[in-house]
């Protein structure tokens, strides 16, 4: 059942129609036959038809009005598929909410939608939409604290290393975590889920990926490979796609970001303490990025049954990638790193990685270097300086490691610089004994589940 129709209770009546997938020299009138058959389904009619929107919505408004005064919701589900073929499909379902479903007080009209850029342009930054909309919902991955409980029973029993790994490759969506058996180790998980032609996520991204873009889904997943090593800026971008620096790659990103790929970090400038020029782009989803890095180079061997996978360790390139993987994952789950640092009730400026890069310099001038922090936390009066690491042992080399960072951090205003230590493996005593850090604390503290 789905999310709404549980909520609904037994005096509501619910009513859910999608979009018709789109596929190849699909229509209009393709979407319109469709509504009105489901429609028609539901409501127990016959010979419903429309050639408009303005007459299918009528059918809908007829639908409503026969449940008198019933509490009733109604999901236009994938309603960017529904609209894509016809420019003033907006309009007539403006037209539609004025003249008829908002005089409904009984009614909750619930729009949504995997393409989230169709939604923002043609509805939420629509002026013909405008006070119109009681709640705008964008639904993002689980935290991590969440994402254990589909290990069910066996949670107790799993190791954080398996549980990360797992995140790690899927992220916190839950269709991929439903997946999961918690009797099978994870490198058995990843092993049928990802590397036999019938696993969900060796399916999954293109169908996903066409389905939201369309006849763009080449060229985003273009931008997307630029970043498969790291976040980068709009202009490192453009140089790896080797094209201008314009309007469409910054829309293109912005789409990207919209439907839960990329994330843009903005963070403050520590030297100004104003929001930083330069932002940078990173693949939020895990799952992308382990697709686009360790799936796609082997998907024919992997559909002929030559691909044989033993262990995440074993795949070529995963010691360079895991600890990205790893930092991504928390930085994504940076609410309870703050919860952790007792800052739920301080006023926090900014939370996201930062980046310095050196300036240009002559010829025979001073080295200046650059500045790259995991994550930076900043408040009116302090930083934070997060450092996220990933390894069988962390030595006291961290140390210094951290103590270097934090030298290059431009701080003129001179607001107090605590360092923190988000970690998962072995921590050497030698670490905690030097005192530098602020607060360390096991990654896997993320995992438990805390009271608002």
């Amino acid at each position: 059942m789905d999310e709404f129709a549980a909520l609904s209770g037994a005096d509501c009546t619910y009513l859910k129609i999608s979009g018709l997938a789109p596929r190849k020299n699909m229509t209009n009138r393709d979407q319109l036959k469709y509504f009105c058959e489901v429609l028609a389904e539901r409501m127990g009619w016959k010979g419903v038809s429309a050639k408009s929107w303005m007459a299918a919505f009528q059918h809908l408004g007829r639908a409503i009005a026969e449940k008198g005064d019933r509490r009733m919701i109604v999901l236009l589900d994938e309603i960017s598929w529904m609209g894509a073929y016809d420019a003033d499909f907006p309009g007539y379902l403006k037209d539609a909410w004025d003249d008829n479903f908002k005089k409904n007080t009984n009614l909750i009209f619930v729009l949504c939608g995997s393409v989230s850029s169709w939604i923002q342009h043609n509805i939420l930054d629509s002026t013909g939409f405008v006070g119109r909309i009681s709640l705008e919902l964008q639904i993002s991955e689980l935290p991590a604290s969440d994402c254990v409980k589909f290990w069910r029973q066996a949670a107790d029993g799993v190791s954080s290393r398996e549980i990360f790994d797992m995140l790690s490759v899927t992220g916190g969506v839950p269709r991929y975590l439903e997946e999961i058996d918690p009797v099978l180790t994870t490198d058995e998980n990843i092993r049928r889920l990802a590397f036999i032609k019938s696993g969900t996520l060796f399916k999954d991204f293109t169908r996903i990926f066409n389905d939201v873009f369309g006849k763009k889904s080449a060229a985003k997943q273009k931008i997307l490979r630029t970043m498969t090593h790291g976040a980068k800026t709009l202009s490192e971008i453009s140089i790896a796609l080797g094209k201008t620096r314009n309007g469409h790659l910054s829309e293109s990103l912005e789409e990207l970001e919209l439907a839960g790929f990329i994330e843009r970090d903005q963070s403050l400038n520590p030297e100004t303490g104003e929001p930083s020029k330069i932002d940078r782009y990173r693949i939020r989803d895990n799952y992308t990025r382990f697709y686009l890095r360790f799936i796609e180079p082997y998907s024919s061997m992997i559909r002929s049954g030559a691909f044989k996978f033993a262990s995440l360790d074993a795949l070529p390139g995963w010691d360079s990638i895991k600890g990205l993987q790893f930092e991504n994952l928390v930085v994504n789950n940076v609410q309870p790193i703050i919860t952790v640092l007792g800052l739920e009730r301080s006023l926090v400026l900014s939370a996201a990685p930062y980046r310095k890069v050196p300036p240009r310099r002559d010829s025979g001038a001073d080295q200046i270097h650059g500045c790259q922090i995991d994550l930076l936390i900043q408040l009116k009066q302090a930083m934070y300086v997060v450092e996220i690491k990933r390894r069988e042992c962390i030595d006291a080399s961290v140390v210094e490691e951290v103590k270097e960072k934090v030298s290059r951090l431009p701080n003129p205003r001179s607001l107090s610089v605590r360092p923190v230590l988000v970690y998962d493996g072995r921590l050497s005593p030698a670490v905690n004994e030097d005192g530098y850090f602020s607060a360390t604390f096991k990654a896997s503290e993320l995992l438990l589940e805390r009271q608002e």
